[in-house]
């Protein structure tokens, strides 16, 4: 990416299941569903939001080599994405195992997201 035309970040929590790429895909939700860009095209070469590029950093405490980043990259409306994954987030108890919810143990994973837009 040349030119980072603004980040936005997020927060997504898996408490049941350990589902890091659940947790992935909504910390990217957070980043980026409350958002509007409606003068974005004006600042993309050609005006065309075919040219944005969008870059996920996601923080993960643990699976790493688990998050589906293809699902990840759904999430992302317009432009082509790429997906960075690297040590971070946090894992701890949810306090209760519930077999229920397909827990293997009681933690619940966070992840946290940087979503940086650009061309």
């Amino acid at each position: 990416m040349d030119q980072i035309l603004f980040v936005q970040t997020g927060t997504g929590i898996d408490v049941h299941g350990q589902n890091i790429t659940k947790a992935a895909v909504r910390a990217v939700e957070d980043a980026i569903l409350p958002n509007s860009m409606p003068g974005i095209e004006k600042t993309l070469p050609d005006h065309s939001t075919e040219n944005m590029k969008v870059n996920v950093r996601l923080a993960v405490p643990l699976d790493r080599q688990q998050v589906d980043k293809q699902e990840v990259k759904k999430v992302i409306p317009f432009g082509s994405a790429t997906v960075e994954i690297t040590e971070g987030g946090m894992a701890t108890s949810s306090g209760v195992i519930l077999e229920e919810e397909n827990d293997d143990n009681d933690l619940m994973y966070i992840v946290n997201a940087a979503v940086e837009v650009g061309y």
